[in-house]
């Protein structure tokens, strides 16, 4: 429903799960419907000025925290940290120093941090039963999700995540999605980050799924839809325009590992432009990331690889859209049961995280949140 204003947004369901409450308890304490919850849940209603003070004080929360219009955003004046000065369309960290608020640019290098990752206990004994002493009590180890795959969107989504919900704590795996999904059916990981899309069927990540766990009962949660492409440098030099320019004598490539969504979907372009592997130059020539596609392409050392407009966004390169692909997570339902599962998946409704997703430019979030399949 829209008002005169605009769009109401609201994160009701969200600030629900994390008060840890049904629907039906939340109707009681607030003497509202159930009906109308899931109304303004699914978006379908905008409640009145007395059913949102209503909710407001059942959850304890202010009232601009659980509804906003689409457009109400607030604008601060910031100085811009003199490392890197953000220009137009730039992604910036916020932070204030006293009464000033500074921006710091998340573009290139600056979007994508690593990290020595702090230790949750050491090995004393080695072997397929290792012994390991823990360096925090296992009720707070044990608020840990993790998460396998090699989307730079996940760190967004965990580190929103961890923000949202106090002591929960998200371990990003780095991982292509084939080995994201053999991690998942291996019981090492709780969600697998995966963009695979069957080559005979167009089919996105399913097939994939029952291949790898065929006794198992997966859902697959949307992240969102990116879209695919060539990193080019900045101008498109080389006027690339589809995969069969990648015979080309004159053009350098970078290629994923095997079993990499983006690789997967390499050769299926080739396969369409009846290019052999053999005939692109660079093809054996393999990085792990995302990141180390743009960074060959920005520094001079290939002319071209394939990923997603995002990064070539964040890395100011220039990108040549071929195909939208759909990505999804995947995770046990049993899974759904354990309360840091529930929070994390929570939080794909929440403002914050969409935001941080949407800004990154060249990803729909039309279905965030969704389950999408269940296998």
């Amino acid at each position: 429903m829209e008002s005169p204003e605009g769009i109401v947004r609201n994160s009701l369901k969200a600030l629900r799960v994390q008060a840890g409450m049904s629907q039906q308890q939340l109707c009681k304490l607030a003497g509202i419907t159930r009906q109308t919850i899931g109304g303004i849940e699914s978006g379908r209603y905008a409640p009145s000025a007395s059913v949102a003070l209503r909710l407001a004080r059942a959850l304890r929360a202010a009232v601009e925290d659980l509804f906003w219009l689409e457009d109400d955003l607030s604008e601060l004046t910031t100085v811009s940290a003199a490392s890197y000065k953000a220009k137009a369309g730039d992604r910036v960290s916020l932070v204030r120093v006293k009464e000033t608020w500074v921006s710091h640019s998340l573009n290139g290098d600056r979007a994508f941090r690593t990290e020595m990752v702090p230790a949750d206990g050491i090995c004393l004994r080695g072997g397929m039963n290792a012994a390991v002493r823990a360096l925090d009590r296992p009720a707070n180890l044990a608020r840990s999700v993790a998460i396998a795959g090699c989307a730079p969107v996940l760190s967004l989504w965990a580190r929103s995540a961890e923000r949202w919900h106090s002591g929960l704590r998200v371990l990003s795996i780095h991982a292509n999605s084939t080995a994201a999904l053999k991690s998942l059916a291996r019981g090492e990981v709780h969600v697998a980050g995966i963009h695979l899309k069957d080559p005979v069927t167009g089919e996105d990540n399913a097939p994939y799924v029952k291949l790898e766990l065929p006794k198992q009962r997966v859902a697959l949660i949307n992240l969102g839809s990116w879209e695919e492409g060539l990193i080019v440098p900045a101008g498109n030099p080389k006027k690339l325009r589809n995969a069969s320019d990648l015979e080309r004598e004159d053009v350098e490539f970078v290629n994923r590992e095997a079993g990499a969504g983006s690789r997967l979907l390499l050769d299926s372009l080739l396969t369409e432009a009846r290019v052999k592997p053999d005939q692109t130059h660079g093809y054996e020539r393999e990085v792990s990331s995302h990141l180390e596609i743009a960074t060959a392409v920005r520094d001079g050392r290939a002319d071209t690889g394939l990923s997603t407009s995002s990064v070539a966004a964040a890395f100011g390169l220039g990108f040549v859209p071929l195909r939208c692909v759909r990505y999804d997570l995947a995770v046990l339902e049993e899974y759904m049961d354990e309360a840091p599962v529930r929070q994390l998946f929570s939080t794909l409704h929440h403002r914050w995280v969409r935001s941080q997703l949407e800004i990154m430019g060249g990803f729909d979030t039309s279905q965030t949140g969704e389950i999408v399949a269940t296998v």
